[in-house]
């Protein structure tokens, strides 16, 4: 029985600058070319070939060399090496219906393909045996020593060799050995902190001491509540109630006086102003508090309401002296006009079409209180603080202020114009621009007289 033999592998590669740079090995797969990914040989874009063309084609378990009419190379069929030229003119291969020409390749056949920036070649191979896996050759296989950043490898085995005799030096040095310290070697200052004073004993009393009795405590005579000085008995209703406070009320104060009863029987004011109770003159009823060198209502003018009379010598403080005259004028000073300090601004520098300069002008000179502010806490500093500002931003599409910086200043005042950036940023404008809008707006400053 005849022994079946396997059939061989086509190896194809590229070769580069005298170097294999791609190899395949195949058994039944057509071999294609171009700059298409989907090929079995990716090439760069060239305009000396198309995207995709075959180049080696398997049929019927036997593969084919397909050339073109210009494509150059070489051939061994076995006895004689044959260019391409040779087998086109010769008739060797034959020509297909899309110009191009089929050479059926025997497994003793070899050859190459000179392409415009490399060169294919292709031979057959004996197939490996079942079971055996396909090894790298030595010069390609990777080892740990070959993928490892060499400069980091020294620097870390360096840096591991330093800490290990950093260790041993440190293990190696004796232990120090602490001086114990006597207590009257210390400060005072620790003394004072590990010894807290002691607290002062009470002394005791001699007598308690002798007897070790205590005394008792002596208890506390209890709070005595003053007696109600009102005997009255408390009423039963409330009508009782009401004519016990009206008595009470009206024998107190300027009541008892206009209440009370005379010696005679009648009113007290009666008894005092006459008998008659009504057309008494008053200096007749006041004859008696007179009599010891008071008042008297007598007729005369001067500069009291009465003549003086009786011998005390007093002077009298008159009322009727005191007169005005008309109408006069008051001095109130002299009127003045206090100026507040202003923030004069502009209409502002604007490069875009889709904001309006008014407008802007119009909405910042609404939001000119800040900035008011930001310059007043400057004059509390500084009273003769005074100048022009120039402030450039960009408007967002946001309507935010960015990149809010000042041109131009003959304000002395870092923190006045840090306070209006401030300010500045967080304002919210009315406006959405399609893109930034920058903007420049001047403030000019001046303090009150």
């Amino acid at each position: 029985m005849a022994l079946q033999t396997r059939p061989k592998l086509l190896r194809v590669g590229v070769i580069q600058d005298g170097r294999i740079v791609e190899e395949h090995h195949l058994l039944h797969d057509s071999v294609t070319i171009g700059e298409d990914a989907r090929n079995t040989i990716v090439m760069p874009p060239s305009e000396a070939r198309p995207p995709r063309f075959k180049v080696l084609e398997n049929r019927g378990q036997q593969f084919h060399l397909i050339i073109d009419e210009h494509m150059q190379g070489r051939v061994n069929l076995g006895s004689s090496d044959v260019d391409f030229d040779a087998l086109r003119s010769q008739g060797l291969a034959t020509r297909r219906a899309d110009d191009t020409f089929d050479l059926p390749l025997q497994e003793s056949a070899r050859g190459k393909v000179d392409l415009p920036d490399a060169t294919l070649f292709f031979h057959f191979i004996p197939a490996p045996a079942e079971g055996s896996k396909p090894t790298l050759p030595p010069e390609l296989k990777a080892s740990p020593w070959r993928t490892v950043d060499r400069v980091f490898f020294g620097i870390l085995l360096s840096m591991l060799v330093l800490y290990v005799l950093s260790v041993a030096l440190i293990v190696a040095q004796p232990t120090p050995v602490e001086r114990e310290v006597e207590l009257d070697q210390l400060e005072d200052r620790f003394v004072r902190a590990i010894i807290p004073p002691q607290p002062a004993k009470k002394e005791e009393p001699k007598e308690a001491v002798a007897t070790g009795e205590k005394k008792p405590d002596e208890p506390k005579a209890p709070t005595k509540k003053p007696a109600s000085t009102d005997a009255t008995p408390a009423p039963a209703n409330s009508a009782e109630r009401r004519q016990q406070l009206t008595e009470k009320v009206g024998n107190t104060g300027i009541l008892k006086l206009l209440g009370g009863k005379g010696p005679g029987g009648g009113d007290a004011i009666a008894d005092v102003l006459g008998s008659t109770g009504s057309g008494a003159n008053v200096a007749e009823a006041l004859a008696g508090a007179t009599a010891g060198g008071a008042l008297t209502a007598g007729s005369g003018g001067g500069n009291g309401i009465a003549n003086p009379q009786g011998d005390t010598g007093g002077k009298v403080a008159g009322i009727g002296a005191t007169q005005t005259s008309g109408a006069g004028t008051v001095d109130t000073g002299r009127k003045q006009v206090v100026k507040v300090p202003q923030v004069v601004d502009s209409v502002p520098e604007v490069d875009s079409s889709e904001v309006k300069p008014k407008d802007l002008a119009r909405f910042i000179q609404s939001r000119k209180a800040s900035i008011q502010r930001c310059y007043e806490n400057g004059l509390k500093r500084d009273p003769s603080l005074k100048g022009k500002v120039m402030v450039r931003f960009d408007l967002t599409p946001q309507g935010r202020a960015s990149n809010v910086e000042v041109e131009e200043s003959t304000l002395r005042s870092d923190e006045v114009i840090n306070c209006i950036k401030t300010t500045m940023r967080a304002w919210t404008f009315p406006f959405k621009p399609s893109d930034d809008v920058p903007v420049s707006y001047p403030f000019i400053f001046s303090p009150g007289e």
